[in-house]
């Protein structure tokens, strides 16, 4: 067994009265027959040398009324300040025993040991004593009695260290070595608290082991995470949600998972937990060469019952996993109220460490809508497109086959330094089928339009620029004069202004970088009354950023199914 440091010595007016053990970085579980009247008390972590006695106060009992046999000989200490120690691990419930007995391993102070010793039990049998204790009987006939001293000792299996009670009594002298534990259920009976901290039998002891370790280490490591980002990015859609109040530590999180998640999907919760914890900690500081975007997408569509109501959607994506948030028939001056509220619920399901995108996915006449001018928050008037990375798409290219002729351009992208840009202008555009043939070929990436999508003369290059498919697609709202006849792309043109700029802002951006220089742009145009990036539109569309639309999904959190 590991030298454990959340064992604990209490001390009741400067003298050794008994044992306890850490479960939380500011509690610590002992008899409540130690504290007697509880004046005075101190805890001590003997495995910390050197480490001062810390103050402590009886915050919790469990009823007991003085005599051995009475029942509720539990008290819950709270100390002076939190320690710096990971608290003990608890096992299952009825972990104690099994088909061989399982030797478990006693931390107590008995006169002469005040650095502590050891002793080994075994449970003589499953049955309850009185409904409150298990019999403990020694391990090997002369090995060390639970003289006092041992009172409010965790016991602990010896093969993996975890708690499965507290001792309570030395029910034996002379030849035979007995005593009595409080297991674990029973001490939450008295201290329901404790419940959470128990984990449920559909986990293994390996992966509990490997989950407290890597939070241990990242505690150590001081690794800033948000922690119920953390369990929605590793929850399945079915595992309950994270407490309205969120965790209020890492190690909250942990416990929730291990102690609150059962059923034959838990483990795999488990695993995925573990496994985005140990990416966290392996994560090198340099930053990626290309953002590892983690989407919320909002897929706006005419509802069908009216001009007034639109059909919406949002779903968060996790490493490929789409996390449904919520879906609804929303009326028009409600849409940006319940848009905000939405996107902001979709982050809990965020990978941690990833890189937030926001996507519209909207219907072809309304792409030029100013979704990023829509405010952050009901308290915030600050622009979406100016918090968070913000792009749209055509519900249109969300069809399989569009998305896998995409996702091969997309492939051949990565290997671009820059963004090139096929300039679509006011001024004698070219045919939109001789357009559709440049877009086409293995150097395309950027259509950009001097003309918003609505403009007469360049809607057909706008649709060609869909369906051919361009990969990125970026025009201005303010852009020239909605496409008029006479303009002939000359230096007036307010098109041509704006595609010369963008060319020149975008031309060394590799393209899945583009949402992020985007984002750079709509602050600095916010700032700037005149900035020519003004209602700038950014269509940006990676197929492997989102879950294949076709394939089977989670119900939606709204669903009859959910």
């Amino acid at each position: 067994m590991n030298s454990a440091e959340w064992h604990a010595r209490v001390e009741l007016r400067g003298r050794v009265a008994g044992a306890g053990f850490l479960v939380a970085p500011g509690t610590v579980l002992t008899c409540a027959h130690v504290v007697g009247d509880g004046e005075s008390l101190t805890v001590t972590f003997t495995e910390r040398p050197g480490s001062p006695p810390v103050p402590a106060r009886v915050v919790a009992h469990g009823g007991w009324s003085g005599s051995s046999t009475d029942l509720g000989d539990l008290a819950v200490l709270e100390l002076d300040r939190e320690v710096p120690v990971a608290p003990a691990a608890l096992a299952p419930v009825d972990a104690a025993h099994g088909t061989t007995p399982r030797k478990l391993v006693v931390y107590g102070f008995p006169a002469g040991f005040d650095e502590g010793t050891l002793a080994e039990y075994r449970v003589t049998a499953p049955q309850l004593i009185k409904r409150e204790w298990l019999q403990l009987e020694a391990w090997h006939p002369g090995g060390q009695p639970l003289a006092p001293g041992f009172s409010g000792a965790a016991v602990t299996l010896a093969d993996t260290g975890e708690v499965v009670g507290m001792v309570t009594a030395a029910a034996g002298s002379g030849e035979v070595r007995t005593g009595r534990m409080m297991p674990t259920q029973v001490m939450a009976r008295y201290w329901p608290a404790l419940q959470s901290l128990v984990p449920t039998s559909d986990h293994t002891t390996a992966d509990r082991a490997r989950l407290r370790a890597l939070v241990e280490k990242a505690a150590r490591a001081g690794v800033e995470c948000d922690p119920v980002r953390l369990y929605t990015a590793a929850a399945d859609p079915f595992d309950p949600p994270p407490p309205a109040e969120g965790f209020d530590s890492l190690w909250s999180a942990a416990l929730f998972v291990l102690c609150e998640l059962d059923g034959p999907g838990a483990a795999r919760t488990v695993s995925r937990f573990a496994d985005r914890l140990q990416d966290l900690l392996h994560t090198p500081a340099a930053e990626p060469s290309a953002p590892d975007w983690s989407p919320i997408l909002v897929e706006l569509g005419h509802s069908g019952a009216g001009d007034d109501l639109v059909r919406v959607e949002v779903s968060a994506y996790s490493e490929g996993r789409r996390h449904p948030v919520d879906s609804g028939t929303v009326e028009q001056h409600r849409l940006r109220a319940y848009v905000q509220d939405r996107i902001e619920a979709a982050f809990r399901y965020l990978t941690p460490g990833a890189d937030e995108l926001v996507a519209f996915a909207l219907p072809r006449d309304w792409l030029d809508w100013p979704v990023d001018r829509w405010e952050s928050a009901p308290d915030d008037a600050t622009p979406l497109g100016c918090v968070y990375p913000l792009v749209v798409t055509d519900h249109a290219r969300r069809k399989a086959s569009t998305r896998h002729v995409l996702t091969r351009t997309w492939k051949r992208l990565d290997a671009l330094p820059g963004a090139r840009m096929h300039r679509v202008e006011c001024g004698g555009p070219e045919e939109p089928g001789r357009l559709r043939m440049r877009l086409r070929q293995p150097d395309a990436c950027l259509a950009g339009f001097g003309t918003a999508p609505a403009a007469s003369r360049t809607r057909p290059h706008f649709d060609t620029s869909l369906t051919a498919p361009a990969p990125v697609i970026v025009w201005s709202r303010d852009g020239c004069g909605s496409g008029q006849e006479d303009c002939s792309g000359a230096d007036g043109c307010t098109g041509k202004a704006f595609l010369d700029e963008l060319d020149t802002c975008l031309k060394a951006v590799p393209p899945a970088e583009l949402p992020r220089r985007i984002l750079a742009l709509r602050e600095e145009a916010d700032a700037e009354e005149d900035h020519w990036a003004h209602g700038i539109q950014l269509l940006w569309d990676d197929p492997r950023v989102f879950t294949d639309p076709h394939a089977v999904a989670a119900a939606h959190a709204r669903t009859p199914v959910a």
